[in-house]
């Protein structure tokens, strides 16, 4: 049920602003940051860069990850009061991977009213330019900072058939590609997106292994900020057509004689599939 409250009270502008060329703001999007009474900026530094851009004078209010509770109080408060205010990130959509779901569930729940207005998003961005399927895509934001959590999380999504997309940072981007690689095999298709939309932009394509060893070679390769994106397992649909090997089938059955590492050898050897994909499909069938 609507509350009367949208109708009297000011509107959050969920507003998306440039991942890097700042043509790409929209007109929309300027307009509503020149007319609302507050901006709520992930780093008011940073934002304050690009309203002297537009030629913007708006008091700021630092809205992050480690204030956003007690500062959504402050926010819904000037919203009530029937003031309009824009949630902006340092780049692109506001949420996705970036604050501000405390303080639009917040404002949702006491019936106020929330308005998108869209713009650049980095993952969308990527995707739109990798030639990878996008039918289903799977976003999974930041990967763990450490290697044993980033590792079981990249193994748990081994087997997605959906396109995968994370995003990374330059000092950690060479370990992930790697541990793609050695987690879903060296055939697995990797495209990365490297500072997308700016004056350096660059995307390394092709199997894990090569992206991998392009990525070491390139002295540039460790700069800027990432979009990872990986194609989908195969999809196994667990029948075999004429021919063709099932292959749970044919890993349950070495499984009852082999250990484990010697089953995905033999099995990457008879199906042609990447020898740790079937490693930690072995695993998952292996009779406790």
């Amino acid at each position: 049920m609507k509350s009367d409250a949208s109708t009297t009270s000011g509107t959050l502008y969920i507003v998306a602003t440039p991942i890097g060329n700042l043509d790409d703001l929209s007109p929309r999007a300027a307009s509503v940051l020149g007319r609302v009474a507050l901006i709520a900026a992930e780093d008011t530094r940073h934002s304050g860069r690009l309203l002297q851009h537009l030629g913007i004078q708006k008091p700021l209010l630092a809205l992050h990850d480690h204030n956003e509770r007690d500062r959504a109080a402050q926010v819904l408060g000037r919203l009530e009061s029937g003031d309009d205010v824009a949630l902006v990130s340092d780049a692109g959509t506001p949420l996705i991977s970036d604050p501000g779901y405390i303080l639009v569930r917040d404002a949702r729940a006491r019936g106020l009213r929330v308005s998108p207005i869209p713009g650049p998003c980095a993952l969308v961005t990527g995707l739109s330019a990798a030639g990878l399927p996008t039918d289903r895509f799977l976003y999974a934001g930041f990967l763990p900072t450490k290697r044993g959590a980033r590792r079981s999380e990249l193994e748990a999504l081994a087997r997605e058939t959906a396109t995968l997309v994370f995003y990374e940072s330059p000092h950690r981007i060479l370990e992930t590609v790697a541990e793609i690689r050695d987690v879903m095999g060296d055939e697995r298709e990797l495209v990365l997106g490297r500072e997308l939309t700016k004056t350096f932009e660059t995307f390394y394509a092709g199997a894990a292994a090569d992206v991998c060893a392009a990525l070491e070679q390139d002295p540039n390769g460790t700069r800027g900020e990432f979009v990872v994106m990986v194609a989908g397992a195969p999809r196994d649909t667990g029948e075999s057509e004429a021919g063709e090997i099932n292959t749970d089938q044919l890993l349950k059955l070495l499984l009852v004689e082999l250990p484990v590492k010697k089953v995905a050898k033999i099995a990457s050897e008879l199906t042609g599939r990447p020898k740790n994909e079937l490693y930690q499909r072995a695993l998952a069938l292996k009779p406790e």
